[in-house]
């Protein structure tokens, strides 16, 4: 089976974790955001994915050229921005069979075949993946008759105006005569463009809601959260979580360490410091004397100085947090981060 992977954003409400790299190349757990997506996707029987870009497109390329992830990976990339359904019109002589498009930058363990099996008994022409929240409305809501038929989009609501919870999480499911609707060479939009059309021309469009676990990582709050979430098994990746700490590490035997952490190749650990719960410490990074560590995403190649803390904290590649400082719900950037993703 085929399926089209969107990457292309530049991911402006991450930045600045994102200044140097595209949101989907942000690290969850020891791997890019869209590392975790080709997973689920070749978990599911999609062995053949073809990924836009845009921003920033040679961080992706770099990545995954000698990286044998075992799936056929095609890239397409963009000189201008086509949109979400523009992008997959340009490789519309890729797909020969119904397909999935997935965003790059989410986060999920859906059963993609589940959504299949209910898109192909439905007859539908598109099908979108649901998730029901009860938290925040920041994403359009799908309102569906008792068959999972679409009647109507609202496209982030107010609070006052909500009466379904049904949320388009960007996992889709169409036929190849989904690019009838589609202009070629030209900005088009699933959500603002194609599906309002289809459902002006009365095409079967329905809405999938799935029991996985789905978040978009597209704010630092998204982002903490989905890498917390994979911590504490909420989000199934591809290791097996709680306490992860790999066997090359070098940590001090007075230091404590607690779960659920990540601690990834190549990290030093110094005297008496503290890894609280939720805390990721990315390859080689190292933690001197007395620090302390508490849900925090430390990226690769960092140092955490002598009787440091960091506390709900993100700390870019190679940035440096000196001394007897504390840091507080703070983004800490200081290295070009291109130059780290290239790694394995």
């Amino acid at each position: 089976m085929k399926a089209f992977v969107l990457a292309a954003g530049a991911g402006t409400r991450l930045r600045p974790l994102t200044s140097d790299i595209p949101k989907p190349m942000v690290p969850v757990l020891g791997r890019p955001a869209i590392y975790h997506t080709l997973m689920n996707l070749k978990k599911n029987g999609f062995c053949d994915i073809c990924v836009n870009l845009f921003y920033k497109p040679e961080v992706i390329t770099e990545y995954f050229k000698d990286e044998n992830i075992g799936v056929n990976l095609t890239f397409s990339p963009e000189k201008k921005l086509l949109g979400t359904a523009g992008a997959v019109k340009k490789n519309e002589s890729f797909f020969d069979d119904t397909f999935c498009v997935m965003s790059g930058d989410g986060l999920s363990d859906a059963d993609l075949r589940k959504i299949l099996n209910f898109h192909k008994k439905n007859k539908a022409l598109a099908t979108i993946a649901l998730k029901n929240i009860d938290e925040r409305f920041e994403y359009g809501v799908t309102v569906t008759d008792k068959n999972g038929k679409v009647k109507s989009f609202i496209e982030k609501p107010y609070l006052k105006d909500v009466f379904e919870s049904a949320v388009n999480t960007g996992m889709y499911f169409f036929e190849p005569e989904i690019f009838d609707y589609i202009p070629k060479n030209k900005f088009f939009d699933f959500g603002k463009d194609l599906f309002p059309l289809l459902l002006k021309n009365n095409k079967r469009v329905f809405g999938c809601v799935f029991d996985g676990y789905w978040t978009d990582i597209g704010n630092i709050y998204e982002y903490k959260k989905g890498v917390f979430d994979a911590l504490s098994g909420k989000l199934k990746l591809y290791k097996s979580l709680g306490k992860y700490v790999s066997a090359s590490a070098k940590i001090d035997k007075t230091a404590k360490i607690l779960a659920p952490c990540f601690i990834d190749d190549g990290v030093k650990i110094g005297k008496n410091a503290v890894i609280k719960p939720y805390s990721v410490l990315s390859k080689n990074v190292s933690v001197k004397d007395n620090a302390e560590i508490s849900k925090s995403i430390i990226w690769e190649d960092a140092v955490v100085g002598k009787n440091a803390k960091a506390d709900n904290t993100v700390v870019g590649y190679k940035a440096q947090i000196p001394d007897d400082i504390i840091l507080f719900d703070s983004i800490l950037i200081t290295e070009t981060a291109n130059k780290r993703v290239k790694r394995k």
